[in-house]
C-alpha cells in the first residue's frame, strides 16, 4: 500500500521536480542537423502525443473508458492495445536487469525514486515497477529512506550480478572478437573530427560498471568512462535517446560533469545532439530507423498506426 502511494505521489511530482539545470542557464548549442535522426526524433514526439490518449484511458476507473466517452474527444479510436500489457509481462526479466544495471553504474548503488520516475518510460519500466519488481526480488533491491520524506526515497542494489556488468560496447566487441571500442558515424569530409575520434578511441575502453574512484577528474581516462556511461545509459532506453536536462538530474548519482552538453558535443561521431535538448545514440540507428527494435517499440508502433 505504501509503495502504491509512493508511485502515485511520484507521478504527481514529476512535473513539479525543480530542474537542476534551468533552461535559461543551460548553455547548449545543437549539432548540424541530421535529417534522418531529426525524423526519428519527430516520430517519437508524435508517439508521445498519442500515448497521452492511452494514459487518459488508464486514469479512468478500472482502466476502462467507453468508446462514446472517448469519441467526444476523438473521431475514431481502436482500443485493441492489450498486446502492450502482454509484452510488459513477458519483459519482467529485462526490467530487473535494466534496473540492476542502472544501480550498478551509480556511485553508491542507490538512485532517488522521484528522479528515476522521470525516466521510467524512456527506460521501459512499467508504471508499477516498484510494486511489480521490488517485492519479487528482495535479495536484489530494497527501498531505503534516511530522512522520512517521500522525496528522499531511494532504490538500493543489494547484490552485484557480474553477468549484468557487460556494456553494449563490450557485448558488441565480444560478438566481433575484438577489443571494446566505440563506433563512429561521421561524413568522410569531417577529417579533423575523424582524427579526434581515432585519438580518443585509441585510449583503452573503461567500462561504466568499473568504480571510478581510481580515475582522476579531467583526464582522458575519466572522459572515456563518462562517454561510455552515457553510451550505456542510452543503450538501455527505448529509443536510444534521452533528454539532456533530465540526464543532468543524475549528476550526483552517476558522477556526470557539470558541462555535460560540452562533453556530448565533443563526440559528434558517437552522439547526436538536437536543438530540443535531446541526445541520441548514433550507432543505434540506420538512417532514421532503429537497428534493433525492442518488442515494446514494435507494439507502440502498432498503437501509433491504430491512432
Amino acid at each position: 500500500m505504501f509503495a502504491q502511494k509512493l508511485i502515485n505521489s511520484s507521478s504527481r511530482s514529476q512535473n513539479s521536480l525543480p530542474l537542476l539545470y534551468p533552461l535559461r542557464n543551460f548553455s547548449l548549442w545543437s549539432m548540424k542537423k541530421d535529417p534522418d535522426l531529426e525524423a526519428a526524433l519527430s516520430r517519437t514526439r508524435r508517439w508521445i502525443v498519442k500515448n497521452q490518449i492511452k494514459n487518459m484511458i488508464l486514469r479512468c476507473p478500472d482502466q476502462a473508458a467507453s468508446v462514446k466517452y472517448l469519441q467526444k474527444k476523438f473521431r475514431t479510436l481502436d482500443l485493441q492495445v492489450k498486446e502492450e500489457e502482454s509484452v510488459k509481462d513477458m519483459q519482467e526479466p529485462f526490467y530487473v536487469e535494466r534496473l540492476a544495471k542502472l544501480l550498478m553504474m551509480s556511485t553508491n548503488q542507490r538512485i532517488n525514486v522521484v528522479k528515476l520516475n522521470e525516466l521510467r518510460r524512456n527506460l521501459r519500466f512499467p508504471d508499477d515497477y516498484i510494486i511489480r519488481i521490488l517485492p519479487r526480488y528482495p535479495n536484489m533491491f530494497r527501498l531505503v529512506n534516511h530522512t522520512g520524506r517521500k522525496s528522499s526515497m531511494e532504490i538500493e542494489l543489494l547484490s552485484w550480478n557480474p553477468d549484468f556488468a557487460v556494456s553494449a560496447v563490450e557485448a558488441s566487441a565480444l560478438e566481433r572478437g575484438c577489443s571494446p571500442c566505440f563506433s563512429c558515424s561521421l561524413p568522410s569530409s569531417w577529417v579533423q573530427s575523424w582524427e579526434r575520434f581515432h585519438e580518443f578511441n585509441a585510449i583503452p575502453y573503461v567500462s561504466p560498471y568499473v568504480c571510478a574512484s581510481g580515475l582522476v577528474e579531467g583526464t582522458m581516462e575519466m572522459e572515456k568512462r563518462t562517454v561510455g556511461l552515457v553510451h550505456e545509459l542510452l543503450s538501455l532506453t527505448l529509443w536510444k535517446k534521452m533528454s539532456i536536462v533530465k540526464l543532468g538530474h543524475f549528476k550526483k548519482e552517476l558522477g556526470l560533469p557539470d558541462k555535460l552538453n560540452v562533453l556530448l558535443l565533443k563526440h559528434p561521431g558517437i552522439f547526436y545532439v538536437s536543438n530540443i535538448y535531446t541526445v541520441l545514440l548514433k550507432d543505434a540507428y540506420n538512417g532514421s530507423e532503429l537497428k534493433e527494435m525492442d518488442p515494446l517499440v514494435v507494439v507502440k508502433g502498432k498503437f501509433g498506426e491504430l491512432m
